[in-house]
């Protein structure tokens, strides 16, 4: 009966112990991660970036902020989409 209990402190013991690392491991991935989005903000900013571009493609497809509302219309109203982009990302509406 003895050993039962021993062996029970040990398993709760060793949890804590990992618990503790687990919180030291997080604080110090936060404060990296801190740092490395600090770079990058500054890199942005050096170069004048613009908003992420999601695909290569047509106009209206590299970001659905930056298209104007008949790009995607441009070839022929009727025509079919030419890229696989646009059949994932439709053409922003009027509003």
């Amino acid at each position: 009966m003895f050993i039962k209990y021993r062996i029970f402190l040990s398993v709760v013991v060793l949890e804590l112990v990992v618990l503790f690392a687990l919180f030291v491991h997080h604080h110090y991935s936060l404060v990296a991660s801190e740092q490395i989005i600090k770079a990058k903000r500054q890199v942005v900013q050096t170069l004048t970036l613009t908003d992420l571009s999601i695909w290569t493609e047509a106009r209206y497809t590299r970001h659905p902020s930056q298209a104007d509302f008949f790009s995607a219309f441009g070839d022929f109203p009727a025509s079919f989409e030419h890229f696989p982009a646009g059949s994932i990302v439709a053409p922003t509406k009027v509003q």
